[in-house]
């Protein structure tokens, strides 16, 4: 051996890979040599269309403060007025998540947001616009990492409904 250290996995990856493990994907996350805090980034990165980049966005439901992870295409906008009725009752109500609330509500920083691995589970929705690739690439709980995975692993992993949450 010649001494050099592998650097550890970040603390946000290993949880990925190991909710990867438990289901068995039979891979790990990519570091990619840059950072895709962006859906855009992410899809240069790996040379995919921006569309099967599975950006994570999270909101705030109020007063209950639960985190609402919805699961989109990157090439989507994700339209609130459509997540409200999924996810509220009469007395609550979303709003966008700031850094720090995303940090201590899924244990990731924005830009890291996995789909699975998160500190507390969050109320989740998978928009049906995944579903016109056969492969997409979500965040692994860093900035750098990301992993491939297939629509329905992603509906099966989650356990989450597929839902019309976008604007065209």
């Amino acid at each position: 051996m010649d001494g050099t250290r592998v650097p550890a996995w970040p603390e946000g990856v290993r949880r990925v890979m190991a909710a990867l493990r438990q289901h068995g994907a039979g891979h790990e996350p990519v570091m990619l040599e840059v950072a895709a805090r962006t859906a855009q980034q992410a899809a240069d990165a790996l040379g995919v269309t921006l569309g099967q980049i599975a950006k994570s966005i999270i909101f705030r439901r109020r007063p209950d403060d639960e985190a609402v992870l919805v699961i989109t295409s990157g090439d989507r906008r994700v339209d609130e007025a459509k997540v409200v009725p999924l996810v509220c009752g009469p007395q609550q109500s979303l709003e966008r998540a700031d850094a720090t609330f995303v940090k201590a509500a899924t244990g990731f920083s924005i830009g890291g947001v996995a789909p699975l691995g998160h500190a507390r589970p969050p109320v989740t929705l998978i928009d049906a616009e995944l579903f016109r690739f056969d492969v997409i690439w979500a965040a692994a709980g860093h900035p750098h990492a990301v992993f491939p995975l297939t629509p329905a692993q992603l509906r099966a992993w989650t356990g989450a409904p597929v839902v019309e949450v976008t604007v065209r």
